[in-house]
Formats: C-alpha cells, sequence, structure tokens
C-alpha cells in the first residue's frame, strides 16, 4: 500500500511538476518529459507489470487534462512502461548507462508516436522540422532533468524495497 501511495504522489508532483514549473523554465517552448522518465524508471526497476500500470495512470491523466481523445496516451505510456519492464532483469541500481539510454528511446519513441498521430495522419511532412524543432531539444532536457531525477526515483525505490524486506522479515517463522 505504501508502494501505490508513494506512485501515486511521484506522478502526481512529475505531472503537477512538468505542466506549471518546467512550462516556465521552457527553452523554445520545449519542456522535459517527466512523464517519460517516471514511466520508463519504473518500468525498468520493478518489472513489466507496474510499468504497465504507472504507464497507464500517466498516460491517462494527460489525455484528461491534454488529450484529443481518452485513452491515446494512455496507450503510448502503458506501452512504454512494458517496454522498459522488459530490461528489468538487466537494471543494475549503480549503472546509469542503461537507463539513461531507456529513457532517451523511450522519450524519442513517445514523440515519434505522436508525430504520426498528430501531423503524419493529417498530412504535414516537415519531418525534419519536426526533429530538429521538437524531438531533439526536448530529447537533450530530458535527458538533462534524467540525470537528477532518476537518482531521486532510485533512493525511493531502494527505500521502498528496504521497508518491504522489514515488513516481510515480520511475518516470517
Amino acid at each position: 500500500m505504501r508502494r501505490y501511495l508513494t506512485y501515486f504522489l511521484i506522478i502526481a508532483i512529475c505531472f503537477l511538476l512538468q505542466t506549471t514549473v518546467f512550462k516556465g523554465l521552457a527553452f523554445a517552448n520545449i519542456t522535459p518529459n517527466l512523464m517519460v522518465i517516471v514511466v520508463s524508471a519504473i518500468g525498468f526497476m520493478r518489472g513489466k507489470k507496474e510499468g504497465l500500470w504507472v504507464g497507464f495512470f500517466c498516460g491517462l491523466l494527460i489525455d484528461i487534462f491534454f488529450g484529443f481523445y481518452l485513452g491515446i496516451y494512455a496507450l503510448i505510456y502503458m506501452y512504454i512502461g512494458y517496454i522498459n519492464g522488459l530490461f528489468q532483469k538487466r537494471f543494475y541500481p549503480d549503472d546509469i548507462k542503461l537507463p539513461m539510454l531507456l529513457i532517451g528511446g523511450s522519450d524519442v519513441v513517445y514523440n515519434l508516436i505522436v508525430y504520426i498521430g498528430m501531423f503524419l495522419f493529417r498530412s504535414r511532412f516537415k519531418f525534419g522540422n519536426y526533429f530538429v524543432s521538437i524531438i531533439l531539444p526536448e530529447f537533450v532536457y530530458t535527458m538533462v532533468i534524467t540525470i537528477l531525477l532518476y537518482y531521486l526515483l532510485l533512493k525511493i525505490n531502494q527505500k521502498l524495497e528496504a521497508y518491504e524486506k522489514r515488513s516481510a522479515k515480520k511475518f516470517e517463522l
């Protein structure tokens, strides 16, 4: 129960930061995608199932407040969480290379899917312009924020795991 409350708080805080504080700190109207960071990090730290559920709730939150259709972003974030959860066995807390690679890849894939859904189907074929003005700057900004936010999420996860181990020992015979 403590883990789910913590997830709720992390999602709410990151959503609020992404939609308020980082809108004020935007460079060329580009903000980092904190939700991708959270979904990816929880996915590869905790596995496919938790990554999928956290992705669903993050995407649903974005759908409710900013989406044109309910469920599109929830589906995208679910896939991001699930796919990152596939790498749980290769996750080592001390190594930041894999999380950076997965979060960066997730951000690029997310933006490509948004481009396909929002622009390509409307016959707007200026992918080079979209890549240079939106995808690449958001990727860089997200990677810079990932360095800070990842370690915070890692420490929270380690504290939750330590608490869960202590609680489980109480029930052992």
